[in-house]
């Protein structure tokens, strides 16, 4: 055991998980590669939990973030702050979210909380709909809508929640129908429950499940629950902490393979937009944002530094078509690894879109979930020079394949071999 994972023991939480048997202290980035404290370098596949967007060390955002530091680090939403306008502005534009209102936060964790306060305000109601084997954050109020029970760390709650069916594609009482049927049961499953509510204040939604292991439903599912919440007046929030800012490569929000209902009523955001600097954010159309009748104000978000970071990393992103990368080598990269899959036993599932894969892991010959074939993996990934996550509704049996959306042809072949080596190993 290092020196530096003993001091993390003596003074972290026990529940403070580290990845690897032996932990890694990451000191430097480029690109989409990363280096240890003993040298060695590591393609980086999971970006700080889909943080890194673009790139490490980016030098437009570096750049920014240096000079604006160099003027003003701080300022609170006291006072008027140039950056956040135009990032608010940018970001309302983008949302599709008519007469759209943002207010910044610190994390995807406290877009969430912020947005569930707007909703049951908004509505009345301390009801909240939420997706099976979903994740929203660490809060006390993102918790107790966490329907993922490896993160779901108290009962206690703040809200009564009603878990819906449909997230999960593969798994669960109707994967075995086609998509039009799938859909079609989980509209009437949606509708029976809400028979038996007093009015709940909004459905919270992950387009594709980030922890749960990257799960998704079939596209226009969320757009069939959205005509039942309309007749109902429920508001819409579309989690967008993961699959914004074009990581799916089809569209730029999650929300968008369900477009026929239209944008969400509250859409929340953080990770790639700061591409390492602490960012989230809550967008929604200005009744419902305006609904809170006392004061508020955010100390640290909205930043001026990370205010500027974001600014720069989005028009990055957008200058280089970093979605359109996303789609053309994200679709590189899962044939190759569903190539890889296919020579693997353990192997029962590669989904997603994008730069947003996940490998399944089983035991071989059931349909029993293997976390420690996921735990095998990771390490020898690692021993082969490739930095992945996991994750999953079952005990974590998930690989997640999540790089910086500006990687390129070759590295993502690398990546692929890299794993496919690491399957072989592990197995």
């Amino acid at each position: 055991m290092s020196g530096l994972h003993e001091r993390h023991l003596a003074v972290s939480p026990d529940w403070l998980a580290l990845y690897y048997r032996q932990p890694l202290e990451l000191t430097h980035g480029e690109g989409r590669h990363v280096w240890d404290a003993e040298g060695n370098r590591y393609l980086d596949f999971f970006g700080g939990i889909l943080t890194t967007m673009t790139a490490h060390a980016l030098p437009e955002v570096t750049k920014a973030v240096a000079e604006q530091a160099g003027r003003l680090i701080h300022s609170s939403t006291l006072y008027l702050n140039r950056p956040m306008v135009e990032l608010a502005e940018r970001v309302a534009a983008l949302s599709g979210i008519p007469d759209a209102r943002v207010f910044f936060t610190t994390s995807g964790t406290e877009a969430n909380d912020a947005a569930l306060l707007l909703a049951t305000t908004y509505r009345g109601s301390n009801q909240i709909l939420a997706m099976r084997n979903s994740y929203h954050g660490r809060s006390f109020s993102a918790v107790s809508v966490t329907g993922n029970k490896a993160w779901s760390t108290t009962s206690l709650s703040p809200l009564q929640t009603l878990y819906v069916h449909g997230a999960v594609r593969s798994r669960g009482p109707y994967a075995e129908l086609n998509d039009e049927r799938f859909v079609k049961a989980c509209v009437a499953d949606l509708e029976d429950l809400l028979g038996h509510t007093r009015g709940a204040a909004a459905l919270i939604a992950e387009p594709v499940q980030g922890v749960g292991g990257f799960t998704a439903p079939p596209d226009g599912l969320y757009a069939a629950f959205r005509e039942v919440l309309d007749r109902h007046g429920i508001l819409w929030i579309s989690d967008e902490v993961q699959t914004g800012w074009g990581r799916t490569g089809d569209h730029f929000w999650g929300w968008q393979a369900h477009a026929s209902s239209g944008p969400p009523d509250i859409l929340t955001f953080a990770k790639g937009i700061g591409n390492g600097m602490s960012i989230g954010g809550v967008v929604a159309r200005a009744d419902v944002m305006n609904c809170l009748d006392a004061n508020s104000i955010s100390t640290f978000g909205g930043s001026p530094v990370t205010m500027a970071a974001g600014l720069a990393n989005l028009s990055y992103l957008l200058e280089h078509d970093l979605q359109g990368n996303a789609r053309r080598v994200g679709g590189l990269l899962i044939e190759r690894l569903r190539a890889v899959g296919a020579a693997s036993e353990a192997v029962r599932e590669v989904r997603g879109r994008g730069l947003m894969i996940g490998i399944e892991l089983v035991r071989p010959g059931t349909d029993e979930a293997d976390p420690d074939a996921a735990a095998a993996v990771l390490e020898a990934a690692r021993e082969g020079g490739l930095l992945i996550g996991k994750g999953g509704g079952h005990n974590t049996s998930v690989l997640r394949i999540a790089p910086p959306l500006s990687l390129t042809v070759e590295e993502a072949e690398e990546g692929a071999a890299i794993l496919g080596e690491a399957l072989r190993a592990a197995g």
